[in-house]
């Protein structure tokens, strides 16, 4: 088969696995998991192949018009390059790990069958985005993965969390969504074409006339779908669906879908300065302002969908400055080890007997239970602190070196503002993201806390496909000296300068939260030596982590909480904001639901006070009249003649004085 057929083949085949899934799920039950695993496992095959075919070469492309639209052509197309052939044998491999994992993980689940349906669907939606060569078809699969999310966060739809996370996550993403319409459809209309090739080339020839608007609408679409400031408050939240939808949605689509599509189309952004500048600074404050709320949850999955903001926010930096390949590379190495860290603590949760509940100041005794979550953990959170020699070192040293370049004013796109916003931001995220990476592993391998009851051995496709991450977690960063022509011929190795400083701040984070660690510690066992101290009660309030809120609903037994947290003391006076996200639901509530709610009250008001009150005076004018004249049809002859004799006496005499007037 030639490579364009294999291509196609990628997204179709988990296409077609959701609808047959959906269909035989609940007559053939047994079709269920093959269903779920076998397609996708083929699609990865078939997306390695396409990358083998394609080798960093020259793009492939091949399409035909799906329709005559009268005005700018929508085809169905190809457009297959280095990166875009990497990305898809990233979604493949994450999403069979997703899909094998699930098999036990919701093993006694009765909506497993639609679950692994819309996972496959899914999959199949992201494919069809890094596959496409066209804006239209592109959207396509961008919609789709928002409505996938939908169901799929809200999975446990019984519980008001899960209901509430689907909503805001889908309303938040169709925010940003009604810009990025408008940007695609003015694109078009400037380049003339929806194709991508067609645009890049009207961007070479200085075709757009509205670069700037273009690019920042097209920007809100991305903030709401790749969860960056401001429209990134959707995603802690999605932490209510099932942890490996979690993975799913923050290693290999949804969230990096925007991403890609900047990288995609990077060009459009690049022809203007004052967008490049935008999305360094909203990069820059979501890295930080993400990495300072990490430290202060207490949910695991919490602590991690923060994480993936914060990396979000590296790529987005990088492409800030102009350099796709650094952000493209991070986008691949953060997906191994993102999806890792989900589905260990997807392990964790398992362990502990709940789907959801995770606190990690309430955890102990987890490192001789499950070995297997604690070693691979251990892994993906060295490569998420960016220690070397582990995946995440590497690229998220190409996204520092890129932005070292932009601020010495050696990028020939960006402006150096860009690259020092990005650059300051970084080294600062970097040792707060190594401060909190070191902290959950200390609350949940080396905590205090009350241990939950052992559940057993945890199931063999749980535990194998966290080794099965390990490789590229650990070893992925190896490549980049190999990988220069699969991203734009660009050098993706360290340099010493950023490597030093990237290092230097990443084990100072570390070592300062371990220590602090330590003292915590030590006071909190003095304290017990000294005197007898009663246990904490887990007091559900505004403010409280939502484990714990949900301990409070669920009338869970409250058991004794590590008090040796480090994260309260590194923080002190900005744990309480950082803790509930810095207080932007409340800022959006006071801006947007309160105005929307008042406007609400007052539509009301009118219709009952103003409208009700002119259609029921209608009703009883006309009662009243109807009254009148029911009042005079007596029926009786005399008295109608009597009116009428008297009405024509009245005429003549007004006749009479008109013509005497005249």
């Amino acid at each position: 088969m030639t490579t364009t057929t294999l291509a196609v083949l990628v997204p179709l085949l988990p296409f077609l696995g959701a609808v047959a899934g959906l269909l035989l799920g609940r007559n053939a039950p047994g079709f269920v998991r093959p269903l779920a695993v076998l397609p996708t496992l083929a699609a990865t095959a078939l997306a390695v192949l396409v990358a083998v075919r394609q080798g960093g070469g020259t793009p492939i492309t091949a399409a035909t018009q799906l329709t005559p639209t009268g005005s700018v052509p929508i085809d169905l197309a190809l457009y297959l390059d280095g990166f875009a052939v990497l990305v898809a044998v990233l979604v493949g491999v994450v999403a069979s790990c997703v899909q094998i994992y699930s098999t036990a993980y919701l093993r006694d689940d009765p909506r497993y069958p639609s679950y692994a349906a819309l996972v496959s669907l899914f999959t199949s939606a992201m494919l069809l985005v890094v596959y496409s060569g066209d804006l239209m078809v592109l959207l396509v699969g961008w919609e789709i993965m928002g409505i996938c999310s939908y169901f799929l966060v809200g999975h446990y739809w019984e519980t008001p969390e899960a209901r509430a996370a689907s909503l805001k996550a889908f309303l938040v993403t169709k925010l940003g969504d009604i810009p990025f319409l408008f940007g695609l459809f003015a694109l078009a209309v400037d380049a003339g074409t929806f194709r991508i090739t067609g645009v890049l080339g009207a961007v070479a020839a200085g075709g757009i006339e509205h670069p700037t608007l273009v690019a920042l609408l097209l920007l809100a679409g991305v903030a709401g779908k790749s969860a960056q400031f401001p429209l990134h408050t959707w995603l802690p939240d999605a932490m209510a669906g099932p942890t490996p939808v979690s993975a799913l949605i923050h290693a290999a689509t949804m969230v990096a879908a925007g991403i890609y599509f900047i990288a995609r189309l990077l060009p459009v952004f690049a022809a203007s300065a004052a967008a490049l500048v935008v999305l360094a600074v909203m990069a820059a404050i979501t890295m930080v302002g993400s990495a300072l709320a990490a430290l202060a949850q207490d949910d695991i999955k919490r602590v991690l969908a923060y994480s993936t903001i914060g990396q979000l926010g590296y790529m987005s930096g990088a492409l800030a400055v102009g350099d796709r390949g650094a952000a493209v590379f991070h986008l691949l190495s953060h997906g191994a080890f993102k999806a890792l860290l989900f589905l260990a603590a997807g392990v964790i949760i398992h362990a502990a007997g709940t789907n959801s509940l995770a606190a990690m100041s309430r955890m102990s005794g987890l490192t001789r239970r499950i070995p297997d979550a604690y070693w691979t953990m251990t892994v993906a959170l060295l490569a998420l602190a960016a220690i070397p020699p582990f995946a995440g070192f590497f690229s998220k040293e190409a996204v520092l070196v890129a932005a070292e370049h932009s601020a010495l004013g050696e990028s020939e796109i960006a402006p150096a503002a860009a690259g020092w916003a990005v650059l300051i931001a970084g080294l600062l995220t970097a040792l707060l993201t190594a401060a909190y990476a070191t902290r959950l592993w200390l609350l949940a391998f080396r905590g205090r806390g009350a241990e939950a009851p052992d559940h057993g051995r945890q199931p063999l496709a749980m535990s194998a496909v966290l080794w099965v991450l390990v490789v590229p977690s650990l070893g992925f960063g190896l490549t980049a000296a190999y990988l220069d022509d699969w991203f734009d011929g660009r050098p993706l190795e360290p340099t010493l300068t950023t490597a030093v400083l990237g290092t230097g701040v990443a084990l100072v984070g570390g070592l300062v939260t371990y220590a602090t660690w330590r003292h915590t510690t030590a006071l909190a066992a003095r304290a017990r030596a000294g005197a007898p101290v009663a246990e904490p009660q887990l007091v559900a309030h505004p403010d409280a982590e939502p484990a714990l809120v949900e301990a409070e609903a669920l009338h869970m037994p409250h058991p004794v909480a590590d008090p040796a947290d480090p994260g309260r003391l590194l923080l002190g006076p900005l744990h309480r904001p950082a803790a509930a996200g810095f207080h932007l639901d409340a800022v959006y509530h006071a801006l947007f639901v309160r105005p929307v709610l008042a406007a609400a009250e007052l539509v009301r008001f009118l219709d009952r006070e103003v409208v009700d009150t002119y259609v029921r005076g209608a009703g009883t004018g006309t009662n009243w009249l109807g009254w009148l004249v029911r009042r005079a049809q007596t029926g009786n002859v005399q008295t109608y003649l009597s009116a009428l004799l008297a009405g024509s006496v009245v005429l003549a005499i007004a006749a009479v004085l008109v013509a005497a007037g005249a």
